[in-house]
């Protein structure tokens, strides 16, 4: 399992590399994103390109994430400033068509790595022909956004009516690795993380974004003066619990008690 993590913070990126989270995550996506989720409680991020520049230094193990906007008139220009700052990789958000995503993979050009955030339904309708393009090293299934576009109220919906699995049937023709969503600490979260990182296991997912909650979780357990010993332990209680076997009939059982948790959520709202 890869982990990411959002931050233009050096103490947390510098943790984050010290403790063993696979890609350090900034976020320069900002073009609609206020509009498409002015009623959800998710993070707008005021990441800066100067951030790639801060924190790649600190950076030893960790890779560096940027995600970029979805496909505008300087999307060119935008990608090769994050590439020439240091990403080692670049996300690319919210798109619709594959000329957008071929737009994509051209700018890249192949520097470094091109990851897909799969959070539209249009997207969804042409998934087969992304997959056969060349050059993508990683979908993200991004469940925000993508609930939305579904019309859906709690973006863990999307596990419940099976579109995230669906989703991963049609990925899984190819080689392109994937994953799907975040998660806080295990034992937080409306919707448990233990339950969501089980799911992952069921769906043979490699990647999962750690949450703003994760962060918070852990510096109310532990104190803010023991942020890098949280994360530490945290991020070795979700190690351990996505690297136990478990029985199909196990990992079902978590499905249904997902289902039945997420229908639980839905009637009271």
């Amino acid at each position: 399992m890869n982990y990411f993590y959002i931050t233009n913070n050096p103490e947390e990126a510098t943790i984050s590399d010290n403790v063993g989270i696979d890609y350090v995550f900034i976020d320069l996506e900002k073009n609609g994103k206020e509009e498409r989720q002015k009623d959800m409680d998710t993070v707008k991020s005021n990441h800066d390109i100067e951030d790639i520049r801060l924190i790649k230094p600190l950076l030893k193990k960790s890779k560096l994430l940027v995600r970029c906007n979805p496909i505008y008139d300087d999307s060119k220009n935008e990608i090769n400033k994050i590439i020439h700052s240091g990403a080692d990789a670049v996300m690319l958000p919210y798109f619709k068509t594959i000329e957008e995503v071929k737009s994509f993979l051209e700018f890249v050009d192949g520097r470094v790595e091109s990851f897909l955030l799969l959070e539209t339904k249009e997207a969804v309708s042409i998934l087969d022909e992304i997959c056969d393009l060349e050059g993508i090293d990683r979908i993200h299934i991004g469940l925000n956004d993508l609930s939305i576009s579904y019309g859906k109220k709690f973006m863990f919906e999307l596990l419940q009516d099976n579109t995230v699995e669906r989703i991963i049937d049609s990925i899984k023709k190819t080689a392109i690795p994937y994953g799907f969503g975040g998660v806080s600490a295990l034992g937080t979260g409306r919707l448990q993380a233990d339950k969501i990182l089980l799911e992952h296991v069921r769906l043979n997912s490699t990647s999962v974004i750690l949450s703003r909650s994760f962060k918070n979780a852990i510096q109310e357990k532990y104190g803010s003066n023991n942020t890098e010993d949280g994360f530490y332990r945290e991020i070795k209680k979700i190690k351990n619990l996505v690297q136990k076997s478990y029985s199909v009939n196990e990992l079902k059982t978590n499905h249904n008690n997902i289902n039945e948790i997420i229908e639980g959520i839905k009637n009271e709202k």
